[in-house]
């Protein structure tokens, strides 16, 4: 029962954070750039334990019963991805503006890990999907729910330090500068349309 509970759960917990998102291209670009890897990765596993805990331990009903503070939190989140679409569509437009040999000029731990929390945080669907829709599978495992936690969160841990150490491998095709550009168009792409689905759903929760 026990090892039931942990597969399921590290099933389940990979299969909503494989998606391509805001957090991923970001752990990404990271682990291409090779800069403060272990923080970012570090940052959003924990985020992601944290998340998943609060789901199990029962936050979901809580946020049931306050739909207004996810509508706030999409409003928040679209507007910061929004703000991020921006900067890559400008790296990816005017090389001239980053050193292109690294990806862009370095950026300073604090501003990395404000910018993990935010991704992470402000982004409504981790709430939807961490907290709401794993908090309510546990559930149904019943005793055996925080082993069902145990196995997401090994999920979480897994896929960060793969994605981020894994990064690695893609050294090469990055070498050049148009590769920076057109990741850094792909990342605009994907920021944008995230910004623009979480200021609709706002909208239509609203009215």
């Amino acid at each position: 029962m026990v090892l039931s509970a942990v597969l399921s759960g590290l099933g389940l917990g990979l299969s909503l954070i494989v998606a391509i998102g805001a957090q991923n291209a970001y752990v990404l670009r990271q682990g291409l750039r090779r800069e403060h890897v272990a923080t970012v990765v570090a940052v959003c596993a924990l985020s992601d334990v944290v998340l998943i805990l609060a789901g199990v331990a029962g936050t979901g009903a809580v946020l049931e019963r306050v739909p207004w503070l996810v509508t706030v939190v999409r409003v928040a989140g679209g507007l910061f991805l929004l703000g991020y679409a921006v900067l890559a569509a400008r790296r990816a437009v005017r090389p001239s503006a980053m050193d292109t040999s690294a990806g862009g000029a370095r950026v300073g731990t604090a501003a990395v890990v404000g910018t993990c929390l935010a991704l992470t945080w402000l982004n409504p669907h981790v709430y939807l999907d961490t907290v709401l829709l794993l908090g309510s599978v546990a559930g149904t495992h019943g005793d055996q729910r925080w082993w069902f936690a145990a196995g997401a969160c090994v999920a979480s841990v897994l896929w960060f330090t793969g994605l981020g150490v894994g990064a690695r491998a893609l050294r090469p095709v990055f070498a050049r500068p148009a590769a920076w550009r057109v990741l850094d168009g792909v990342i605009a792409v994907v920021m944008a349309a995230l910004a623009a689905s979480l200021l609709a759903g706002a909208g239509g929760i609203g009215a």
